[in-house]
């Protein structure tokens, strides 16, 4: 296959589709090197990811596939993302997030897809990564002050943390200025509406879709 764009931007639907984080990046370094528009490049990335996410939320894929083109669409979204800032363009943001995992957890799985479809997605995203104590998320409000906060937990011993980080922003009068997402395998809607988040979702894709709503109520 010849290194067109058009070929280009095939093989970065194929790669995250079917998983190549190095065909993705060897497709993104050649399409830079043609110095073509790279938000249409990361327009079909974004496209093609959230076609991966929407057959895992139907049940036609499962997580493993989810994980690997997430994988693959990041290899290719930090070249693109570099070649965007080189050139100067300004990307349209959605809205944006601070994400991380709560103390005590290093469960980091969910968490990173999710940041990886919200970038997709459009949104601009701070991943504070996994184990990330009340004072990091408070310390992370007030200096990127974020549009939304999403915190996961995946053990039950520490969905605690995720209330107890609601607090904190109230402590600091912060909570009225940013909207909380909460998810994980260990959380609940009924758990989240007693913490006081504003949404909860099952899953990545899930989640996305309740980021976009929380920006309009806000």
């Amino acid at each position: 296959m010849s290194n067109s764009k058009g070929a280009l931007l095939d093989k970065l639907r194929k790669a995250v589709t079917e998983c190549e984080r190095d065909l993705s990046v060897e497709s993104a370094e050649a399409y830079v090197e043609l110095k073509e528009d790279p938000l249409e490049a990361l327009e079909v990335l974004t496209n093609t990811i959230q076609e991966v996410g929407d057959g895992f939320g139907r049940g036609e894929l499962w997580l493993p596939d989810l994980i690997g083109s997430a994988d693959a669409m990041q290899g290719a979204v930090a070249i693109l993302d570099k070649e965007i800032k080189a050139q100067g363009i300004k990307k349209e943001v959605t809205g944006t997030v601070v994400a991380g995992t709560v103390f005590g957890d290093i469960h980091d799985m969910g968490k990173t897809i999710l940041t990886t479809l919200l970038s997709a997605s459009g949104f601009e995203v701070t991943d504070l990564g996994v184990n990330v104590s009340a004072q990091a998320f408070i310390e992370a409000v007030k200096e990127h002050t974020p549009d939304i906060l999403a915190m996961s937990a995946l053990l039950t011993t520490t969905i605690a943390e995720q209330g107890k980080v609601i607090d904190a922003l109230k402590e600091n009068k912060l909570r009225e200025g940013v909207k909380i997402m909460v998810g994980g395998a260990a959380v609940s809607e009924e758990f989240a509406e007693q913490i006081g988040a504003d949404g909860y979702e099952a899953t990545a894709s899930g989640a996305v879709e309740l980021a976009r709503t929380l920006i309009k109520r806000k």
